[in-house]
């Protein structure tokens, strides 16, 4: 099965080796046809601390790191 890749802005690097990355998603209300933006916090592994507040980078999917740790920082989408 393959893993899937997220995009998203970094909000927080105050763990070591870790970065929170927010990632939003848009689509129409059901009833109101309405656009509308949703967001979730996902924690990724970033093995360098390479990554900053407000670096737009994409994630994916990997076997669990730690408790929370699910992703890994593949590269950031801005380079």
């Amino acid at each position: 099965m393959p893993k899937r890749i997220l995009q998203g802005t970094v909000v927080s690097d105050k763990n070591d080796k870790t970065i929170v990355v927010r990632v939003e998603r848009r689509f129409a209300h059901p009833l109101l046809q309405k656009t509308v933006r949703r967001s979730k916090k996902y924690k990724a592994h970033d093995e360098t601390n390479q990554f900053k507040v407000g670096d737009v980078v994409s994630i994916e999917e990997c076997a669990p790191i730690s408790k929370d740790k699910r992703w890994t920082v593949v590269v950031s989408a801005q380079a």
